[in-house]
């Protein structure tokens, strides 16, 4: 076919929806005959994935490319950024950790030439492969203060000259300001690359907002190429932790209450997508000591830093209200640094999270965990308990885990490795992300409770629904011939 131009979708803010969008259009390029592929030249998230190499990249990449049919590769999200504080984040690039930078250093240092040109290596590669490149910014494009040391938004997106559209989430409010400001704080060059904007999570009647759509037209100068409705039907996995804020829902009484820890570093929660889309269960994420105790499961997931996520749940006494939920029944399971978590002791002597050596764990499990320099990043096939059916996750840890009796391994890896620990039904841990999207581990973790549903979920075949009925809205909602216009323009 035809060789397109790359496609681009840059933002006003975060959390305008760049990353569904770019998803959209993925699984659209990918029906029409096309073999398109994401990429993201630098990512911040604390939700990672595995590559089929063993290496890490952000989890949207990692959707955006089961939109396009693809595995994931390194290539398409070349460097993310995991915070381990307010200050500080972990650089990965291709795949690998290479330090720990403050956001100081980061956006000021050096490097940044260096990591463009990584960046530059990676789009290239990627094109010389797939047609289009389905790109995506971060963030603002208008950040001034940042701009010069950008390599994510408008200098990525006229280095590759993509056609790029400008994305603005109307639900905020100020959609007008947001739309205008953006653009006119581009400078010329960076305005010409903007071949339109689309306007994301309108509300109500979308005739109503023709005259909004003549005004930003006739300021701006540029075509609105779609308006797309708020929806809630479609369930994509989201990255951002901002979209963390809408599911602090709480005890319902006519379900199975499952509720996650919201640990202030908490990492790959979309381990939880599954459990949400459960229709036996109401999930909800907290740091209250009423509604933890309510709940029926209490999970401790993931942490981009266990040691300091663990002292604040000592502090703060949610620590011993996870342990005396324990103890009057309730169900308690830890995934990665939530694993750690309930051992009886986690172990830093290379200070690689924190300042502290050594801390007590929870005591739940007989574990102990002693944090490493090496990251292990896999994907992996493994057998749950004594269970038949093979299942799939990854692991992202730096940590080594001593089991003093590999008769209570959770789970049987296809490497021979043994994995996690398994008290009882009620108390067990693992450090494989995504094990509860495999049915066999979801059937055993409720199998106590009472329920008239007996959903058979196939979350593959949900997902491939999910990204179909996304292109579809966007095929309804955006002027797709408009697009393949700017697409095909020599």
């Amino acid at each position: 076919m035809k060789k397109l131009k790359p496609i681009m979708f840059v933002g006003t803010g975060s959390d305008v929806g760049k990353s569904i969008v770019n998803t959209g259009f993925c699984r659209i390029l990918k029906q029409d005959g096309y073999s398109p592929a994401p990429f993201k030249a630098q990512n911040m998230s604390l939700n990672s994935f595995a590559t089929p190499e063993g290496l890490e990249i952000g989890r949207a990449q990692a959707v955006q490319a089961e939109a396009c049919g693809l595995e994931c590769h390194t290539d398409m999200n070349p460097i993310l950024l995991k915070p381990t504080d307010d200050k500080s984040s972990q650089v990965v690039l291709n795949g690998k950790p290479i330090g720990t930078q403050s956001a100081i250093d980061y956006f000021s240092g050096n490097n940044k030439l260096a990591l463009f040109q990584e960046a530059k290596s990676a789009f290239l590669r990627l094109n010389n492969k797939y047609n289009p490149i389905v790109l995506e910014g971060a963030g603002s494009i208008s950040e001034l203060n940042l701009k010069e040391r950008d390599i994510t938004n408008m200098r990525m997106a006229m280095e590759v000259d993509a056609v790029t559209y400008l994305v603005a989430d109307i639900d905020k409010g100020g959609v007008f300001a947001s739309v205008y400001g953006s653009i006119q704080l581009l400078d010329t060059k960076e305005r010409n690359q903007i071949k339109g904007i689309l306007i994301n999570k309108f509300r109500g009647d979308i005739a109503l907002f023709e005259n909004g759509k003549k005004i930003i037209e006739d300021l701006t100068g540029k075509p609105i190429i779609g308006i797309l409705p708020y929806f809630r039907d479609i369930h994509i996995e989201e990255e951002d932790s901002v979209s963390l804020e809408k599911k602090f829902n709480s005890f319902k009484s006519n379900k199975i209450n499952c509720v996650v820890i919201q640990l202030p570093r908490i990492a790959n929660f979309t381990d939880f997508h599954t459990l949400e889309l459960d229709t036996r269960i109401n999930l909800y994420y907290s740091l209250q000591a009423n509604e933890i105790n309510k709940a029926d499961i209490i999970i401790l997931p993931g942490s981009k830093n266990t040691i300091s996520d663990l002292q604040i749940l000592k502090q703060n006494g949610i620590a011993q209200t996870i342990v005396e939920a324990y103890k009057n029944g309730k169900k308690i399971i830890g995934i990665c640094g939530g694993y750690q978590m309930m051992g009886t002791e986690i172990k830093d002597p290379l200070g690689i999270e924190d300042n502290l050596k050594c801390i007590n764990g929870l005591g739940l499990l007989p574990i102990k965990t002693t944090l490493k320099g090496e990251k292990l990043t896999e994907q992996c096939k493994f057998q749950f308990l004594n269970f038949e059916e093979e299942c799939k996750g990854y692991e992202i840890h730096m940590g080594e885990t001593i089991i003093p009796d590999n008769q209570k391994s959770l789970n049987h890896l296809s490497n021979t490795k043994e994995d996690g620990y398994h008290l009882n039904k009620n108390c067990w841990g693992t450090y494989i992300h995504g094990i509860l999207d495999n049915p066999t581990v979801i059937q055993y973790l409720l199998s106590d409770y009472e329920t008239d549903e007996q959903p058979n979920f196939n979350y593959t075949a949900f997902k491939e629904a999910q990204y179909n009925r996304l292109a579809d809205l966007i095929r309804k909602n955006v002027n797709m011939d408009l697009v393949y216009s700017h697409l095909k323009k020599e």
